[in-house]
């Protein structure tokens, strides 16, 4: 089978020390100090095998992610741009839906024939993190088209216990291609309902929410609390393409934060009272945590869900005396998350369509990656095997 294998040199900067894990599993913890000159390349592989609780999933669409474009671009020393945990070579791509087309002898609850999305956090269930119900942040986590092979091809073979039917999708959207490209979604969506509801505890409806960012993960936030019933969804977002999806999406308010100074304008949006919940979808915390920070209502939240390599100074006397807390979101698993978007999905609450706005071949993934490296303006690009 075609599929997007990405591929680096292991050269670890001279200030990183790799750890006793990271040697004996062939892992970087974090990849950007790690993994240089990267390549990417659309080849021949051989098609995935089942073990006995695996599923294999014929792909019908998956979804470019940016952490695939930090995959593609580097720092002008040739590291990679991705902080997080990596291991090369892998088939790259986690957002995704498709078939099941043969199941492991141990398979339970899905048979060949369901159309279903999956979890890409693989984790383990038995380590301390698992057992005390935090799957995101286990021990032994493996992540799909991370760390081993994804969805960026024909198939890929996914631990049964990750994947979810999507049924409910296919009831609502009359256009079975338009059903697979929003199920491609779900994990996006799903990452931000984790931060937004899960890690920051959500917020009362009518309250002020920004959002920094007009990315999937960002137009998705705005979708999720617009259903949520925040009063005012403000949104800041440098793409004048993306400011028109976002208030597409769900945001009252929509501005480019070079025109405008952002904590200024939320205190004129919020009549000087704040926002409630504020959300980091940018990856760009040194610009975004300064304005969030002198603009959050008494008892405000901060939610961090952007990935960046990149330390940022913070005032915690602010956070004391406003009352305020700063949340930090990984991954999309556990707390029924998965579920409850897909609920939201097939009943139409959320509607996740309008942010896909291109879309390639599978042989053209290469291209759409650079295309998505050099536009910044496209909501989500999905490919399509």
């Amino acid at each position: 089978m075609k599929a997007v294998v990405a591929s680096a040199e292991k050269q670890p900067r001279r200030d990183y020390v790799l750890s006793e894990f990271e040697k004996s599993t062939g892992k970087a913890i974090q990849g950007f100090k790690v993994w240089k000159n990267p390549s990417l390349e659309v080849k021949e592989v051989s098609d995935p095998r089942p073990g006995p609780t695996d599923v294999i999933v014929e792909v019908k669409a998956a979804g470019i992610c940016g952490s695939d474009v930090h995959f593609y671009e580097t720092t002008s020393d040739g590291y990679i741009l991705y902080p997080g945990l990596t291991k090369f070579p892998v088939i790259i791509g986690h957002e995704f839906a498709g078939e099941i087309v043969e199941v492991g002898a141990g398979v339970r609850d899905f048979r060949v024939g369901d159309r279903v999305t999956a979890e890409e956090m693989v984790w383990c269930g038995y380590c301390r993190a698992c057992r005390d119900g935090y799957p995101n942040h286990c021990h032994n986590l493996e992540e799909i088209g991370f760390t081993i092979d994804g969805a960026d091809a024909k198939y890929v073979a996914v631990p049964f216990r990750l994947c979810w039917k999507v049924e409910s999708l296919f009831e609502h959207y009359p256009s079975s291609e338009t059903a697979w490209e929003v199920a491609a979604t779900t994990e996006p969506t799903c990452v931000a309902y984790n931060g937004i509801f899960e890690r920051a505890g959500g917020f009362r409806p009518g309250a002020h929410v920004v959002i920094y960012g007009g990315g999937p993960i960002g137009l998705a936030a705005v979708a999720l609390c617009r259903t949520a019933g925040a009063a005012s969804i403000t949104c800041f977002e440098l793409s004048a393409k993306r400011r028109t999806l976002a208030a597409q999406m769900g945001a009252d308010h929509v501005f480019d934060p070079r025109s405008v100074v952002p904590h200024q304008v939320v205190l004129d949006v919020t009549n000087g009272e704040g926002a409630d919940l504020q959300v980091e979808a940018a990856g760009s915390p040194t610009k975004t945590i300064p304005q969030m920070e002198r603009a959050l209502a008494i008892n405000g939240k901060v939610c961090v869900i952007g990935r960046a390599a990149e330390p940022v100074p913070t005032f915690f006397e602010t956070y004391q005396v406003r009352r305020s807390q700063i949340y930090g979101s990984q991954g999309h698993s556990g707390h029924g998350t998965f579920p409850s978007v897909i609920r939201l999905m097939g009943a139409g609450r959320v509607d996740t369509s309008p942010m896909i706005t291109a879309r390639f071949p599978l042989t053209k993934a290469v291209d759409a990656i650079k295309f998505l490296s050099e536009n910044r303006d496209e909501g989500k690009i999905m490919l399509r095997p």
